[in-house]
């Protein structure tokens, strides 16, 4: 994600390095660069203008401070306007209906029935109310079928009416059902287009109309670049929607439509889709965003990630395993589904400071797990819970079962004993002494 727009703001602000100061001309020199690299990322140009324009007037005169470097300098006030740009602050989705209603929109192909069930799986685990898909794409029975399909993968009920063209009533029928069912919030997921047209616009029209949403969110293929911006821009005018969602981020995206968006339309960009997988949704924070557009990484968002998967019983009975040196591969295997529930191996990774750059040609592949997972599993429960009794023979036998070769089985046993070692040496340490009483509360 924006990794090129990344690599060439970062050759940009290389004019500045080992200058004494600012000055007209190497911030003229830098900017002009900096243009340039968000013109290639398909920044619109007066978005793309405007911006360097602002940290300009904002650059020039800037006393520079003890032990900061003009570069060190530019770099945060480019921080600072790309935060603005892409809105300031976040902004949360309106729920104050009974039920909340929210409507989607956008063209077919942008990923909206997919976001409407991680939208619905996110509103149900980590806000804990209890919605309701609405199928009313009344041309293709096919987007119907999706949207049942992953109303049963996240455990959340779908309204269709297979045999209805009024998706009008559909929608206002599915609010009774919502009601009579105690469904505290309303998803609508919309027909799709291939491009814009007269009776697509009219139909979303009336169903906003009919039930008065509480948000209305246009989801849009960032990859699709300035025609993003220009399909949300008409979009805009018609629906006049509360804010947007950017799905694909997680592709080979230029990054311009989440620069020019919320410029050109004036609407926040609220959630981003960063991969296929239906946890794979993030709110959209702009000065978050703006940190790993500047390769300084995303630990924040790492971190609750992390706490998503945090169970505070398997935390406390984990440490004292780990005390009395029993860790074990049950323990190996759990932790290694928690961090594959994350997300993206590789979007990981690039969240923490200094490595997306590090990592940028790097194939790291989401299956890396799998042959570990085949070596554990091929062990019996007794290899499991004691690796210290896995002697030749055992490792022959579990590396046949596993479809891998003894070095294979070898190297994750040495590892595996690494890491309890490792383990046994922090919640031996002092901070880890410090830890206890918290964990014992």
């Amino acid at each position: 994600m924006f990794d090129n727009l990344s690599e060439r703001l970062e050759r940009s602000f290389k004019i500045l390095k080992g200058e004494g100061k600012i000055t007209e001309i190497n911030v003229a020199e830098t900017l002009k660069d900096v243009r340039r690299a968000l013109l290639d990322a398909d920044v619109n140009y007066k978005v793309a203008k405007n911006f360097t324009d602002t940290v300009k007037e904002k650059a020039l005169g800037q006393n520079v401070l003890t032990a900061v470097k003009p570069s060190q300098l530019m770099v945060k006030i480019v921080h600072d306007e790309l935060t603005q740009l892409m809105g300031g602050e976040t902004v949360e989705l309106k729920l104050e209906g009974r039920p909340a209603i929210i409507l989607m929109s956008g063209l077919q192909g942008s990923g909206k029935t997919t976001f409407t069930g991680k939208l619905a799986r996110l509103l149900k685990t980590k806000k804990n109310r209890k919605p309701l898909l609405v199928a009313c794409d009344i041309y293709r029975p096919a987007a119907i079928e999706q949207l049942k399909v992953l109303g049963e993968q996240i455990g959340v009920p779908v309204y269709s009416e297979l045999e209805s063209k009024d998706a009008v009533q559909i929608a206002l029928n599915a609010i009774k059902e919502a009601k009579a069912n105690s469904c505290d919030t309303v998803i609508v997921d919309t027909a799709g287009r291939l491009a814009i047209d007269e009776q697509m616009m009219a139909e979303i029209e009336a169903i906003k109309k009919a039930i008065q949403p509480d948000e209305t969110l246009f989801v849009v293929d960032s990859m699709t670049g300035q025609d993003a911006v220009n399909t949300a821009r008409e979009f805009n005018e018609r629906l006049d929607f509360d804010g947007v969602v950017l799905t694909k981020l997680d592709g080979d995206t230029r990054g311009g439509a989440a620069l020019s968006i919320r410029t050109v339309v004036n609407k926040p960009i609220k959630f981003v889709g960063t991969g296929e997988k239906l946890e794979a949704i993030d709110q959209f924070h702009p000065s978050r965003m703006a940190d790993r557009i500047l390769g300084m990484g995303d630990i924040v968002s790492l971190v609750e990630r992390a706490q998503e998967q945090y169970d505070e019983e398997e935390a406390k009975r984990l440490q004292k395993k780990i005390q009395k040196n029993q860790f074990d591969f049950n323990d190996f295997l759990s932790q290694i589904h928690q961090i594959k529930k994350m997300g993206n191996l590789k979007d990981l990774a690039a969240m923490i400071p200094g490595v997306s750059k590090a990592i940028k040609d790097v194939d790291i592949d989401d299956n890396a797990f799998k042959s570990i997972e085949a070596i554990i599993y091929s062990m019996t429960p007794e290899e499991r819970t004691r690796p210290e009794i896995l002697n030749g023979s055992r490792r022959q036998r579990i590396a046949k079962g596993s479809g891998t070769n003894i070095q294979e089985v070898n190297r994750l046993l040495k590892q595996f004993e690494q890491t309890r070692k490792m383990m046994k040496m922090v919640t031996g340490s002092k901070m880890g002494k410090m830890m206890m009483p918290k964990l014992k509360r």
